[in-house]
């Protein structure tokens, strides 16, 4: 297999050094919608969406709180669509989409991508369709996938991956990618595990881990955590349940500073610049099939 790391979509939210760690307060931040694709055998699949071609082409079907809040570019160049496109392939040849949640940074590009199956938690699916608090109406945005997907909904429960259930060998997919629940951002939210085959320090197997929003910022992975302190207000006020984020939170970190995994999240721009930089090439990681 082979891994691309893409910027599926910027935003640029009020606040500098306050959401993103570095430059002067009040000045924008840059954040970024950290995807993956994964060549396969089989076709492509595609970790998260960013935003769609019909996000930047419509805007309005945005929540204005939040496009005023993370004042996202919206670059159609930025879509996934069209990455995918210039890396010389046809949208078609997604066979499968994988959702860390349907946040509208998410899955914004669903629709691009009519003909893939999309997996994600049951418990996600749920929330969106019958959302059950304010909070939950606010979040999904059921314009961007009104075209009808084709849902591939999976249950949590499974083999257990270093101590947390992992749903293994999704239909179609290769095995050497597996789910994790990782809630508390959002009722279903999921990580998504690679098994790269490269062993890491200790001799123990590596593995990629795209934890989606169960973090913001690469500083709370760090032995002595932190995050800027608008990060930890939004993550506050959009968690749908503080335990249960905390717990996950905590058991990452564990990952990462034991060395069993490398850790990153959808939104900070240092671990997708620092995930680039694994390779030679700078846009890809190369892994055994």
């Amino acid at each position: 297999m082979r891994i691309h790391h893409l910027n599926c979509g910027t935003t640029r939210p009020l606040g500098g050094r306050l959401v993103s760690g570095a430059a002067r307060p009040l000045v924008f931040a840059r954040q970024v919608c950290h995807c993956l694709l994964i060549e396969t055998g089989d076709g492509l699949v595609l970790v998260d969406t960013g935003f769609g071609l019909g996000d930047t082409a419509h805007p309005e079907r945005l929540s204005r709180r939040f496009r005023f809040y993370s004042r996202p570019v919206l670059d159609p160049d930025e879509t996934a669509a069209r990455q995918v496109v210039r890396l010389g392939y046809s949208v078609d040849d997604v066979r499968h989409i994988v959702l860390t949640h349907l946040d509208v940074d998410h899955a914004g590009g669903l629709e691009d991508f009519p003909n893939a199956k999309v997996h994600l938690s049951a418990a996600e699916l749920d929330a969106a369709r019958r959302p059950l608090t304010a909070q939950e109406r606010f979040r999904y945005h059921a314009a961007q996938w009104a075209h009808g997907p084709d849902w591939v909904p999976h249950s949590t429960a499974g083999e257990s991956w270093f101590g947390l259930s992992a749903v293994r060998d999704l239909p179609g997919i290769p095995p050497s990618i597996l789910l994790i629940p990782l809630a508390g951002h959002t009722r279903g939210h999921l990580g998504v595990v690679i098994d790269t085959g490269r062993e890491g320090d200790g001799g123990a197997r590596r593995w990629l881990v795209h934890a989606g929003d169960a973090y913001f910022n690469h500083g709370q992975m760090e032995r002595e955590p932190s995050c800027p302190p608008f990060l930890t207000l939004f993550q506050s006020l959009l968690q749908a349940d503080r335990t249960t984020r905390v717990h996950n939170l905590d058991r990452l970190k564990e990952l990462a500073l034991n060395g069993e995994a490398d850790v990153f999240c959808a939104h900070d721009k240092f671990e997708l610049d620092r995930a680039r930089a694994v390779s030679q090439a700078p846009t890809e990681q190369i892994i055994p099939f």
